[in-house]
């Protein structure tokens, strides 16, 4: 395979998490990713269960670590203390209010394909903090939460979406939420016009 088309070709993983869901988001959510030209090559709505989210969230053995680390220089930046200095025991807090929130209700799992889909995605949905996300993005836009609010309330930040991080981290999360075969290969016309080197066919040619 070459390079260009692993770019085409590129996958995501991406969750509508349960908040989303309640509030009637899906279709302006999906439509983002459709309007910018990316292809939905799966998706699902599931329930999970708590061993299934603490998978997910520790596919990478160093995400506890790396996840604790930008917690507590988070709270530094912002003037306040951190509940800790442990990164580990930080993390252990973050991922029991994430196995509540993301088991709170149905949530739709999908894999999004195009070129640099991974960027494009994480673009699109913006800072893991509503708070501190532009404008224009899902997380700017849809919803007003905040760490300070979330801590308060002993809690996971409500913030709507999960998206792959990178493309190694996007085929492993494909893989723990998907089979094989419930991902479509398939063509759009769009990406004749989109990415082909030439626009063929437009007049029936």
């Amino acid at each position: 395979m070459s390079h260009e088309t692993q770019i085409k070709g590129e996958r995501t993983f991406f969750i509508i998490k349960p908040d989303a869901v309640q509030r009637g988001l899906v279709g302006e959510i999906t439509k983002r990713f459709e309007r910018i030209g990316l292809k939905l090559v799966a998706v699902k709505t599931a329930v999970a269960t708590p061993e299934h989210v603490e998978a997910h969230y520790t596919l990478d053995p160093e995400w506890k670590r790396i996840t604790g680390e930008k917690t507590i220089a988070g709270y530094k930046k912002k003037g306040m203390t951190p509940p800790s200095e442990d990164p580990l025991e930080i993390t252990d807090a973050v991922l029991k209010g994430l196995k509540v929130y993301m088991t709170s209700g149905p949530i739709v799992c999908m894999v999004w394909e195009g070129p640099h889909a991974v960027k494009i995605v994480r673009k699109i949905v913006g800072g893991t903090e509503p708070l501190t996300s532009d404008v224009g993005t899902i997380r700017g836009d849809y919803v007003i939460d905040s760490y300070q609010m979330a801590d308060a309330d002993n809690r996971a930040v409500r913030n709507l979406v999960h998206a792959s991080g990178s493309v190694k981290e996007a085929e492993n999360e494909i893989k723990h939420w998907f089979k094989p075969e419930e991902i479509i290969d398939y063509k759009l016309i769009q990406e004749q016009v989109m990415y082909a080197p030439e626009i063929e066919g437009v007049f029936g040619k």
